[in-house]
């Protein structure tokens, strides 16, 4: 399981509450990766002491609070928010950091709102470039949040395109992705370079993959098809205890 990262945010419920009793679960499952979602609310203090004595690094967790990177009126607060998780970022490994685009402005035009998100993003990449972090933007899916800007693959694309740092690339979730009605190798096609993560559950139902509707085997092979050879999170809310959940998971990924 050398590039799964498990989501202990939901994942290793069995061995406590806290992130540090979950991230040595995770260990003795045999994960060398784990990640997790909003980082105010957790035990960083214990966080890092469990990833030092385990070994175990992070893959990920989110800028916290989420602001909008479209609405100006919140950029300086988002600025705020990915310098706070930077510095804490650097007591855990400087892991990648999960940007989310935040919800459209009524009345704003396509245009404006693209341009927006493309100036303050390049304001988060001149932090994170000195931090030597990497941002991931996450575009999520209209039935999870109807009014969210960034809801498609191809809109994140342009947007780190245009922001032209090699410390933003994009978080592909394959959930939200499919969600949308996405073709997976279409929309990643000549730019799988700019993906930093990728995560994976079951469609429709969030469970593990095996569950829902799509095919495993074969997302895994196109991914591995073009080129992307970084971390898979499993970021799915298990069904049923943590060692049979990841047997059917490894089972309907790799057979």
């Amino acid at each position: 399981m050398s590039n799964l990262s498990a989501c202990i945010e939901w994942q290793f419920t069995e061995a406590g509450q806290g992130l540090p009793e979950r991230i040595r679960a995770a260990r003795d499952a045999g994960f060398e990766h784990v990640e997790f979602h909003l980082w105010r609310d957790k035990d960083m203090a214990g966080v890092a002491r469990a990833l030092d004595e385990t070994g175990i690094s992070l893959t990920g967790f989110c800028v916290d609070p989420r602001r909008s990177i479209v609405d100006p009126a919140e950029h300086e607060e988002m600025l705020q928010a990915v310098s706070d998780t930077l510095a804490e970022a650097s007591k855990v490994g400087s892991p990648p950091l999960i940007v989310a685009s935040g919800f459209r402005v009524d009345g704003m035009s396509e245009e404006e709102h693209f341009a927006n998100a493309v100036s303050v993003l390049k304001r988060a990449a001149k932090l994170a470039e000195g931090a030597g972090v990497t941002l991931v933007l996450e575009p999520l899916n209209t039935e999870l949040f109807s009014t969210m800007y960034l809801v498609n693959t191809p809109l994140a694309l342009d947007i780190i395109e245009a922001v032209g740092s090699p410390n933003l690339r994009l978080l592909y979730d394959v959930h939200h992705s499919a969600v949308m009605k996405e073709n997976l190798k279409e929309v990643l096609a000549g730019r799988t370079h700019l993906v930093a993560h990728v995560q994976v559950a079951g469609t429709p139902g969030r469970n593990e993959p095996g569950t829902g509707e799509l095919d495993w085997k074969q997302i895994m092979a196109d991914l591995d098809e073009l080129g992307y050879r970084g971390p898979i999170g499993l970021e799915y809310m298990p069904t049923m205890p943590m060692e049979q959940s990841l047997a059917a998971t490894r089972e309907a990924m790799y057979g």
